[in-house]
C-alpha cells in the first residue's frame, strides 16, 4: 500500500485508542521526531473557528446567562483576555428595507480564555482553545460560526467571493472501492463544473469559471475570509460522494466590499 510513496518507509506502530494500547509509544516518536512548529507571537491574532456553542442550560435566569462561545485553534499571534474580538466573513443578513442579503462583521470582546478544563489569561498558537465573548448564543449555537477566522477588529484578511488559485491534482482518487478504481483517474477541472473546497475550517462550494494550465478561477457560494499563499483542498462529487481530487494555492481574489467595517 505503501510502496512508492513517501511514506514507503515510514514506520508502523500499531495502536488501540479503546484499550489504550501503545499510546505513549505514539507520543514517544512524535515527541522524538517531529520538531515542534516554529510560532509567530508577534503577529496579529488569526483563530480558525472549529465550532461554535450556546452553554446556556434551559431554565437559566436572566442574570445566570453568559455569551457565546467559539472554539478553534490560533495559527498566530496571542489572545488576551479584555481584548476585542472580530469574527470574519460574520453572518449574511438580509436588509429589512432592500431586502438585499449582505454581510455583517461580528465584533464582541473576549471575556474568557480556556483548555481543556484550565482557564488563561492569554493564549498562544497551538491546542484547541474556548473562546468566551458578549456574542448572543443565538448566534453561536450549533456550530453557526464554525469556518469564520477570529481576530482584533480590522487586522484579519480579506473576505472574497472569488478566487484565483494555482491548483495540483492527484493522479487518481483515493480510498476508491475495487470495482470502482477503473474510474479512479482524476479528470483535469473544466469551465462551470462545482467543486468542493476547505479553506480553514470553512467548506463551501464553488463553480470554476475559469481554467488556464493549472490556474483557475473560483466562484464562491459563500463569501470566505482567506490570504494570498493560503493552501485549500478541493473535492468533487462521485456519485453520491464528495472525493478529494488535490489541493491548491491561493493567488488572489475579489474581495468582497465591507464598507467602513
Amino acid at each position: 500500500f505503501s510502496k512508492n510513496t513517501i511514506v514507503e518507509n515510514a514506520p508502523i506502530i500499531p495502536i488501540s485508542a479503546q484499550l489504550k494500547v501503545n499510546i505513549d509509544a505514539v507520543i514517544e516518536y512524535v515527541y522524538k521526531h517531529i520538531p515542534i512548529p516554529v510560532r509567530d507571537f508577534t503577529a496579529d491574532p488569526h483563530l480558525i473557528v472549529i465550532r461554535s456553542f450556546d452553554i446556556n442550560k434551559p431554565g437559566f435566569e436572566v442574570d445566570e446567562l453568559r455569551g457565546g462561545v467559539v472554539g478553534g485553534s490560533i495559527l498566530k499571534g496571542v489572545l488576551k483576555v479584555g481584548d476585542e474580538m472580530e469574527l470574519r466573513p460574520g453572518r449574511l443578513v438580509q436588509d429589512p428595507v432592500t431586502n438585499r442579503v449582505k454581510l455583517v462583521l461580528l465584533r464582541s470582546r473576549i471575556l474568557s480564555l480556556s483548555a481543556e478544563a484550565n482557564s488563561m489569561q492569554f493564549a498562544v498558537p497551538g491546542g484547541l482553545i474556548g473562546v468566551g465573548s458578549l456574542l448572543d448564543p443565538a448566534l453561536t449555537r450549533q456550530d453557526l460560526l464554525a469556518g469564520n477566522v477570529l481576530g482584533h477588529p480590522g487586522k484579519l484578511p480579506k473576505v472574497y467571493t472569488e478566487l484565483e488559485i494555482n491548483y495540483f491534482l492527484l493522479r487518481q482518487l483515493l480510498g476508491m472501492q475495487k470495482d470502482e478504481k477503473k474510474h479512479s483517474k482524476v479528470s483535469k477541472l473544466t469551465k462551470n463544473e462545482l467543486v468542493m473546497v476547505a479553506i480553514g475550517s470553512f467548506v463551501i462550494g464553488a463553480r470554476v469559471t475559469g481554467v488556464k494550465a493549472d490556474l483557475a478561477k473560483l466562484a464562491l457560494y459563500k463569501p470566505t475570509c482567506a490570504e494570498p499563499g493560503e493552501k485549500i483542498a478541493m473535492s468533487r462529487r462521485y456519485g453520491m460522494r464528495w472525493r478529494l481530487i488535490g489541493w491548491a494555492s491561493i493567488v488572489k481574489g475579489k474581495a468582497y466590499d465591507l464598507g467602513d467595517e
